[in-house]
């Protein structure tokens, strides 16, 4: 599809160009998943290696009654993929020309070309939706805040996810890793040397599924998740402590034990720790899933000269593909 150079219609004052361009970036729970929804810390992790652009531009033909907004996603996306999409970011054009005051426009084209495979706690879908957002805003001529930005992408999430914790929306697009706490963001000092290997295992997690299986052990086991988020919250708080001071060991050994606390969970798979298991043989200082769990990808923290081999063993072990962020470069980009 190619997008058209005018906009008939379309006062001068009201658009900057003919095409607006938005990119953002995948993410990773490094720690406090599932946790963090009870009031624990999280951290995340940026993947700059990962990205999608948007690009939203005028329609030079009239509504066909599919609406005022046409959506292209590039790739080979299953159906559901993107009726999810389609609606959270209707939603999410509504809310943006409503808030800024452009609405009445003519039809709209929005291209997403995204190379974040979906559903493996990668964050796809806010940066689908912080990629529409700046690309509606250089569209329009409008410089938003980082705060109306992530407005705007918590609207589609809650569309595309209910009630969203709001990790992904602000992760997709930092330049740092982030600690979450208590409704607060800051970036993360890192004093370590090292990276982190995310290994995608090719199965689609069930965020939702494990969120009610948590819910019910919960439930069924008096002190459960005072015990749960407890040892959760001094895990993360740990490695956010070890990242700092450079102690790269800590951080692998503490992402194992968070692993084995959603494995004791119910929240893994055979899989899974299949990858995990592989990423230790190799000579990981630790690995454990990452998001929602049942399904998605693992994290393995490993020191350079180990990730030829590391990366190597997890492809055997059955990850479909593999990237890599380094931690010195992350902490770099952010200052």
């Amino acid at each position: 599809m190619t997008l058209p150079t005018s906009a008939e219609g379309v006062s001068e004052h009201r658009r900057a160009r003919s095409v607006g361009i938005g990119r953002a970036h995948a993410k990773a729970i490094l720690l406090g998943e599932h946790a963090v929804v009870y009031g624990a810390p999280a951290l995340a992790l940026p993947i700059p290696q990962l990205t999608v652009t948007a690009s939203a531009g005028w329609a030079s033909h009239t509504s066909d009654g599919q609406g005022d907004v046409s959506f292209t996603m590039t790739g080979s996306p299953s159906r559901p993929m993107v009726t999810e999409a389609s609606d959270s970011l209707h939603r999410l054009i509504t809310e943006f020309t409503t808030t800024m005051g452009v609405d009445g426009s003519p039809r709209l084209d929005v291209i997403i070309d995204g190379a974040i495979p979906h559903g493996r706690g990668l964050g796809s879908s806010a940066a689908c939706a912080r990629a529409v957002v700046c690309a509606l805003a250089d569209l329009y001529g409008r410089d938003l805040t980082e705060e109306e930005k992530f407005d705007l992408v918590q609207t589609a999430e809650n569309v595309a996810h209910g009630r969203s914790s709001g990790v992904d929306a602000r992760t997709v697009g930092a330049s740092a890793p982030l600690l979450f706490q208590a409704g607060r963001v800051q970036e993360l000092n890192i004093g370590c040397d090292g990276l982190f290997i995310i290994a995608d295992s090719g199965v689609v997690g069930r965020t939702k599924d494990a969120v009610e299986l948590l819910r019910e052990g919960f439930q069924r086991h008096a002190g459960a998740q005072d015990r749960f988020v407890h040892r959760a919250s001094r895990l993360t708080e740990e490695v956010r402590d070890a990242l700092c001071d450079g102690k790269a060991e800590e951080v692998g050994s503490r992402l194992t034990e968070y692993h084995e606390l959603l494995r004791a969970a119910g929240l893994s798979t055979k899989g899974i720790d299949a990858l995990v298991e592989a990423a230790l043989t190799a000579g990981s200082l630790g690995a454990k899933i990452t998001g929602g769990g049942l399904g998605g990808c693992v994290l393995a923290m490993t020191q350079p000269e180990q990730a030829r081999e590391v990366t190597r063993q997890l492809h055997e072990a059955g990850a479909v593909q593999t990237w890599v962020v380094p931690l010195r470069g992350l902490a770099k980009h952010a200052h």
